[in-house]
């Protein structure tokens, strides 16, 4: 396994995150798998080397978090693993049970910690950004939770480059914690991160962990392959990709793959790994074999030409899987 610093910070990273949204309870999504069947992959993955571990309050109604923190209390010691959650999505029905509120934030860290069965998190991400919340209430808010000890380091996941920047600065202003991480999302169908979000976060020295590394499996699987559990269900995943452009793009996956003699994950993922500033993608394992696999991924070098053939299909797209509420609410008519 190879290891890199989170950004500019001093933590040590595995190349791989393995992202525990697919462990917790099958009642939620039907492609979950339960804490018996996620426990050996988690375990696994420790021995691989993977160091790093990603999960979120929301995912499985909380229980996610509860079998990663029982997994790794078992598995690990706790100084040697770095665990990831994030706060956002609605954890209950009432108005302060979602959002980036203070209010949230500090009850949603507690509750987190709670599930994990850890009195810290090594990684707290801001899900999405809020548009109900003033930036500054959240940076002070996730500066107190670092101070308290309840987080080493923050991080945020999905939001236009303006947002992010613009959270930056006023964190260097006001001398509060610096978010060290970006959770986005970036694939060989989704590349819209390339013109502001990924140069930002190289000029600014930030780790880029994206999600989605494979485009939730459509990148896996030949075109006409019969579908997995997961891909047949999955309507958030059919409202991002499966275009005919984008099966253009599958299409120079499988050709790369079967030249080389490896899967197309491998492929896919070992594109994502060698360009410029990305970290650690988080992978979604629910078989061993995609564990092994995409570890595999991180001794696969493409060759400038195949790297040519799987970028040259791709075509623009709209922005993909992170606007904020405010903007999928239906637009009023323009009047005269």
């Amino acid at each position: 396994m190879q290891y890199v610093n989170m950004g500019r910070s001093g933590l040590k990273v595995s190349r791989l995150c393995l992202g525990a949204m697919s462990y917790g309870s099958p009642d939620a999504k039907a492609w979950i798998l339960g804490e018996e069947e996620g426990r050996p992959i988690i375990h696994r993955a420790l021995e691989l080397g993977i160091n790093v571990f990603d999960t979120a309050d929301m995912y499985s109604g909380g229980e996610s978090e509860r079998v990663l923190g029982r997994a790794l209390r078992d598995f690990a010691r706790r100084d040697e693993v770095v665990v990831a959650t994030k706060a956002f999505y609605p954890t209950g029905p009432g108005p302060n049970q979602r959002g980036l509120s203070r209010k949230h934030l500090m009850s949603a860290i507690d509750a987190s910690l709670t599930r994990l069965g850890m009195d810290y998190v090594d990684l707290y991400q801001i899900h999405r950004w809020d548009d109900d919340t003033p930036i500054e209430e959240t940076l002070e808010a996730l500066n107190d939770i670092v101070r308290s000890g309840k987080a080493r380091y923050i991080g945020a996941s999905s939001m236009f480059a303006w947002q992010f920047q613009k959270a930056l600065m006023i964190a260097q202003a006001r001398g509060w914690a610096r978010f060290v991480s970006m959770q986005n999302h970036y694939n060989l169908v989704y590349r819209e991160e390339e013109r502001e979000m990924l140069p930002l976060c190289r000029a600014e020295g930030i780790a880029v962990m994206p999600w989605s590394p494979l485009a939730r499996g459509f990148l896996t699987r030949p075109r006409g392959q019969s579908q997995t559990l997961r891909a047949s269900s999955d309507a958030f995943a059919r409202g991002l990709y499966y275009s005919d452009d984008d099966y253009e793009v599958v299409d120079a996956v499988a050709k790369v793959a079967d030249n080389r003699g490896v899967s197309q994950a491998q492929v896919a993922l070992s594109w994502l790994m060698h360009q410029p500033g990305i970290t650690a993608p988080i992978i979604g394992a629910t078989r061993m074999a995609h564990l092994e696999q995409a570890v595999e991924a991180l001794d696969l070098v493409l060759t400038a030409e195949e790297c040519s053939l799987l970028e040259a299909p791709y075509r623009p797209h709209r922005v993909l899987g992170h606007l904020p509420a405010s903007m999928n609410r239906p637009a009023t008519p323009c009047t005269a």
